[in-house]
């Protein structure tokens, strides 16, 4: 997959997002695809030829392979960064619409303009950009519960005993630097953490200045009426 056209997609969503939504644009790409390109890929490339286990009973490996890795970390976690990084786009798309739709407006009413800035969240744009939060801290979550789910947590046993047919019997199975992918097993369960906490972060910041502009205005009509009894 071509990350790179994803980023420069995805780095127009930096003028319309918060600093909160910056730190997680820059913590997506700097820790999680950066890492995820250059290292972790190459960590997990050997995933299934260097499982080993001490039988020479055909089948038996691929067997307790498929036992314990039913799903690739590497495959699970190129899902997870697209998922996640989806939603940006939502609000992309959203913008777009309502540049066109200001475009069409101004050639029909002679110069006047729809919306004064297409990109200022309002109205519909800032129930799109708060739904993208929600989706891109479910994703995140979700997926770092499907990974803690399928393999019982986050670490990675040095060895591994099966006993699935065909195996003679119980087996013992290794797999190749475990101390290293469990590393990076770890950075990248932290790394979705640390985002999904910025998205929280953006969330309450983004309904709390919601609040308060609606609380201001309210205050500012209630003296304007106040003004106009008095």
């Amino acid at each position: 997959m071509n990350w790179g056209a994803l980023e420069a997609l995805l780095s127009g969503v930096n003028k319309y997002s918060t600093v909160f939504g910056r730190v997680w644009l820059s913590m997506v790409f700097v820790f999680r695809v950066l890492v995820f390109v250059v290292a972790a890929q190459r960590v997990w490339g050997d995933e299934s030829k260097d499982f080993v286990c001490n039988t020479a009973q055909p089948g038996c490996t691929n067997v307790c392979y498929d036992y314990f890795f039913p799903i690739s970390h590497i495959r699970l976690w190129a899902l997870q960064l697209i998922f996640v990084t989806c939603p940006s786009l939502i609000i992309v798309g959203h913008v777009k619409y309502r540049e066109m739709k200001d475009l069409k407006y101004t050639t029909t009413h002679e110069g006047k303009h729809l919306y004064a800035n297409p990109g200022k969240k309002r109205g519909g744009l800032w129930w799109t950009y708060l739904v993208s939060l929600i989706f891109k801290a479910s994703f995140d979550a979700g997926f770092l519960y499907i990974l803690y789910h399928i393999y019982e947590g986050y670490d990675l046993p040095r060895l591994s005993k099966c006993s699935l047919e065909p195996c003679p019997n119980t087996v013992d199975c290794y797999i190749s630097r475990p101390t290293e992918k469990k590393i990076f097993t770890l950075f990248m369960v932290v790394s979705s953490a640390v985002c999904i906490l910025m998205c929280i972060c953006e969330m309450v910041y983004f309904i709390f200045k919601r609040i308060k502009k609606l609380i201001k205005k309210k205050i500012d009509a209630d003296r304007r009426a106040f003004a106009d009894t008095s």
